[in-house]
């Protein structure tokens, strides 16, 4: 959010207004969410809000109706993201979207036999709920179904549930640290290959095979290299890179709002993004027909040693 706010301001900000940006940490926790909404609409006066988390989200669904602020969801991605609130917009795909995908795919080349390892929480649950339905209604079967809390660090009891199944593969819903997993899968042998969401664009070096879908997402080498300069990062990660395209479209409607000499206002904001309706990013066209974005959806293999996108198999 910052670099793309950085890079707006030194261009002049949105016809000549700058950008400012006010933090507020919520630890993925719905009740400091909803203190944290509170605080940016009652003391800062916000008319947007980028949010994060599923069950923050949601939590704080009914406060932006009824203050009518606008919110940008480009991270969390429980179904139930699509109908929370008028004034919700979800930048990114939603779970419903990439698990039909990844649940075929895996019907179709990985085998009938199935373990759902997930969080005990609201988009753990919704991945475990629609990938079960897609897959058996792909004939599959579910042979292991194991949650673990969320923010657990001693995982290793359910994962050695998880490969005593013997499944084909697992599908992966839990947000724990990539590195913890990681680390604690590689002492288990013959530990199933995974597949999963986007949740894994953020995995390096994983321990086993695995296939998941992901929202197309790119940013030009020069801002990339920007990035990488500013932050002393290798590359641009998923995130950052969802959360600065968010910003472009919000730049875009700010400025759309401001052409019309409106007042900024949540509701003028919603009005001018479906108003808009169609923003040309790096990522490509991504149109809002709904409150959730239009995204194309590849699915990538990840080995130990490398990344692949499969060819053809990409919506």
């Amino acid at each position: 959010i910052q670099f793309a706010v950085d890079k707006i301001n030194a261009a002049g900000g949105v016809r000549g207004n700058k950008i400012r940006v006010v933090y507020e940490d919520t630890q993925g926790k719905p009740d400091l969410g909803v203190l944290a909404f509170s605080r940016l609409t009652d003391l800062h006066q916000t008319s947007v809000i980028l949010t994060a988390y599923s069950s923050v989200t949601l939590a704080t669904a009914p406060l932006a109706t009824r203050k009518k602020v606008l919110v940008l969801n480009p991270a969390a991605q429980t179904s139930k993201l699509a109908t929370a609130s008028p004034y919700l917009v979800n930048t990114i795909s939603l779970a419903k979207d990439e698990v039909g995908i990844i649940a075929r795919y895996a019907a179709d080349k990985l085998g009938k036999k199935a373990a759902v390892y997930y969080d005990n929480a609201t988009v753990g649950i919704d991945l475990r709920d629609e990938f079960k339905a897609a897959f058996l209604a792909k004939g599959g079967t579910i042979v292991a179904d194991e949650a673990v809390e969320f923010g657990s660090t001693n995982l290793r009891p359910t994962l050695l549930k998880i490969a005593a199944a013997k499944p084909d593969f697992v599908f992966m819903a839990a947000t724990t640290g990539p590195g913890v997993t990681g680390d604690q899968i590689s002492q288990i042998s013959d530990y199933p290959t995974a597949v999963g969401t986007s949740f894994f664009a953020t995995f390096k070096s994983y321990p086993v095979t695995v296939y998941h879908t992901l929202v197309k997402s790119g940013v030009t080498p020069a801002v990339e290299k920007e990035f990488e300069a500013k932050f002393k990062s290798v590359g641009m990660p998923f995130y950052a890179r969802e959360y600065a395209n968010a910003c472009e479209i919000l730049f875009k409607v700010i400025d759309h709002v401001l052409e019309k000499g409106k007042p900024i206002s949540g509701e003028n904001l919603r009005t001018a993004l479906f108003e808009i309706k169609t923003f040309d990013t790096p990522n490509g066209k991504i149109t809002f027909d709904t409150n959730t974005a239009q995204r194309d959806i590849e699915i990538i293999k990840l080995t130990p040693t490398g990344r692949t996108v499969l060819p053809d198999v990409a919506r």
